[in-house]
């Protein structure tokens, strides 16, 4: 048991030191997520994947061109970014544009890949997919511009990640958005 623990610590340690700590997590994380996702859908209920978390999985975004699936969580705040992309409070598929934020070096570093005419999938908790089309990418500074989400139509889907994809720095002013 001993050797277990020291080799679980010094995996963390090696992780950590690394910095493949938030990569690793991210994705063991969607593990979790997925599973608390199948039994949201199941129940028809917020379903939160660890008794501490303070969100939950609100939908399913899946990237065909990227091959990729991640479950969203309610919310855009570090500590849900930190597992996986964030529906932004307020924007529901129901009432309008839905706007997901993402982190630029884990669920969303491939963001940039998209092209106009990549499709984007995302299934509600009711189980229905919805389908999107990438109709332009552009890099937005938060300092000067603000998206005016009053002007987009009900069926609209943005995906907003920080810029530059393979900046040292985090939190700069720089949007990238899809």
């Amino acid at each position: 048991m001993s050797r277990i623990l020291l080799l679980l610590f010094s995996c963390s340690a090696t992780l950590l030191v690394f910095g493949l700590w938030i990569p690793v997590k991210a994705v063991v994380a969607q593990e979790l997520l997925a599973l608390a996702w199948a039994e949201s859908q199941a129940r028809q209920t917020e379903t939160r994947p660890w008794p501490w978390a303070d969100t939950w999985p609100v939908a399913r975004i899946a990237v065909p061109e990227l091959e990729q699936s991640m479950i969203v969580l309610e919310g855009s705040h570090g500590e849900s970014l930190a597992f996986g992309p964030g529906r932004v409070a307020g924007f529901a598929a129901d009432s309008g544009p839905v706007i997901i934020a993402g982190h630029r070096d884990t669920h969303f570093r491939k963001l940039n890949q998209l092209k106009a005419g990549s499709r984007i999938r995302l299934q509600g908790r009711d189980g229905q997919w919805q389908d999107y089309r990438v109709e332009a990418s552009r890099v937005v500074d938060s300092r000067r511009e603000q998206i005016d989400t009053q002007r987009l139509s009900r069926d609209t889907l943005l995906l907003v990640t920080c810029y530059p994809f393979e900046s040292l720095d985090a939190g700069g002013p720089l949007r990238y958005v899809v």
